[in-house]
């Protein structure tokens, strides 16, 4: 009997997929990769519960076959594609609430749950899951974890960590556990293993449900945009606006380049350039949220602070509400702007270094620098900010690759590696929200020195026979780098 029999008879035929026409679409994610570059897996199973995961895992390990888990397939890097073949667990048929417990606000949720439906969940409680990443309606609660992604309202809220409060999954054995600290906020007992979770791209196990700690809905947002006459101008800005005592919701810092990217959309959707003057270098855009009248009243504390930094205000409304939707939303007209337009003819591609909150505009001309160098055409610079109440930077250093020629698809991969080994030299790091994947493996001992051997030995206690997700961030022994 096969492994494939095997796991048939372990979860139910309807669970498992083996046409090839199905596997096919298990390939890819979004990253830029050629025509040719597809790694379907040689099964997918369709879990509806943490024993199927655990079923699954326990032929897996008894046979030593690959084991990848994945949700939306909406990774950038390829953190998710089965590059060894063998399983595939798409979690997203295990999306079920578990309980919603508004008194202590908190919810309980199967891991391919996407972020937009624990809000849809939580709604009707007047709570919401501040956790929002642009690719909230597919973005799923396990892969949220497994990738570490960025947010929104991480300047005020962070990532998905400070939301997590327990997490189950399945190791590479087959063992089900349970970490966290339930429904409290933060725990000194033990080690915080859960924290483990977190960027780990389910090379340590599979998540399969999680806690998650909501927020009160604010009752009023205001979002509003300012252009400085460079980079460090809106940095020292946003520093000011902490020492302030002001309370940001949301905050990114736009280059010259992303910002052209939102004024052509601005020219596609209403026919007119809005009046951005020709010095500006920067764009920053912030929103402030809870009752009316704390929200007008820091909204003009940050106005009548933004005349220390020769910012000025953009005025056209329409600007400001297209970027919301579009960042907050995705409420996209088709042909209205370039992107997901775009998608068709060139990927979106970035690398997603973080560097130290006084470099932003030194690392920001050597991103154009080596997109330049590797004749690559530029999107632009996007950064996030992603600590809770402080500045710290996750950079999108986007580019567009045409994804038809292998040629391109090779010079982004090499413009993506140098900007991740010149992060660390800038006393950064390689990765913000994509996580290392196959792409950044090689690297992790200039970024991690000696740690990355105990890194490699916690991985090996969960996962013996190195079957979770093989290849991303450590190389499979017998594959070369």
């Amino acid at each position: 009997m096969s492994y494939i029999d095997e796991l048939i008879g372990a979860v139910g035929k309807e669970k498992v997929l083996t046409d090839p026409a199905e596997l096919f679409v298990y390939g890819t994610d979004w990253s830029p990769r050629t025509p040719t570059e597809f790694n379907p897996p040689d099964v997918v199973v369709l879990p509806r519960t943490t024993r199927d995961v655990q079923r699954t895992i326990k032929i897996a390990f008894e046979h030593d076959i690959p084991v990848t888990a994945g949700g939306g397939l909406t990774g950038m890097l390829g953190g998710a594609v089965p590059i060894h073949g063998g399983i595939y667990i798409d979690t997203t048929t295990m999306n079920s609430v578990v309980e919603v417990d508004s008194k202590n606000q908190t919810i309980r949720v199967q891991a391919g749950a996407t972020l937009q439906e624990v809000n849809d969940a939580v709604h009707p409680y007047d709570l919401w899951l501040p956790h929002q990443p642009e690719s909230k309606w597919v973005s799923t609660v396990g892969s949220a974890i497994a990738c570490d992604n960025d947010s929104t309202f991480g300047v005020r809220y962070g990532k998905i960590l400070n939301c997590l409060l327990s997490a189950e999954m399945v190791t590479g054995t087959g063992e089900v556990l349970e970490l966290g600290h339930r429904k409290a906020h933060f725990t000194s007992s033990g080690y915080k293993l859960m924290h483990l979770l977190a960027g780990s791209e389910g090379t340590l196990g599979v998540v399969t449900e999680a806690t998650l700690k909501l927020e009160p809905i604010p009752e009023t947002r205001r979002v509003d945009m300012l252009v400085f006459p460079r980079l460090g101008a809106a940095v020292d800005y946003l520093s000011r606006l902490l020492k302030a005592g002001l309370c940001i919701e949301a905050a990114h810092i736009n280059c010259k380049h992303r910002l052209k990217f939102y004024t052509h959309s601005y020219k596609q959707k209403f026919g007119k350039d809005p009046t951005i003057p020709a010095w500006a270098e920067a764009l920053l855009a912030i929103s402030f949220a809870g009752d009316k009248k704390v929200v007008d009243f820091q909204r003009e504390q940050a106005i009548e602070l933004s005349k220390e930094f020769e910012a000025q205000l953009v005025e056209e409304r329409e600007l400001v509400e297209s970027w919301w939707a579009s960042k907050y939303t995705l409420e996209f007209e088709p042909f209205k702007q370039k992107w997901p337009d775009s998608q068709t003819k060139k990927k979106f591609g970035a690398a997603d270094p973080g560097i130290p909150v006084g470099r932003l505009e030194e690392f920001y001309h050597k991103f154009i620098q080596t997109a330049e160098k590797h004749r690559l055409e530029i999107l632009g610079m996007n950064a996030y900010l992603e600590h809770p109440n402080s500045i710290g930077f996750s950079l999108s250093c986007a580019v567009f690759v045409d994804y038809r020629s292998k040629e391109e698809v090779k010079r982004f991969r090499e413009y993506h590696d140098e900007l991740s080994k010149m992060a660390i030299a800038f006393e950064g790091t390689m990765s913000t929200f994509m996580s290392d994947t196959y792409q950044k493996a090689p690297y992790l001992e200039l970024e991690h020195g000696a740690s990355l051997r105990y890194m490699k030995e916690i991985k090996r206690l969960f996962d013996p026979k190195e079957i979770m997700n093989p290849g991303k961030k450590f190389l499979r022994r017998g594959d070369s780098p």
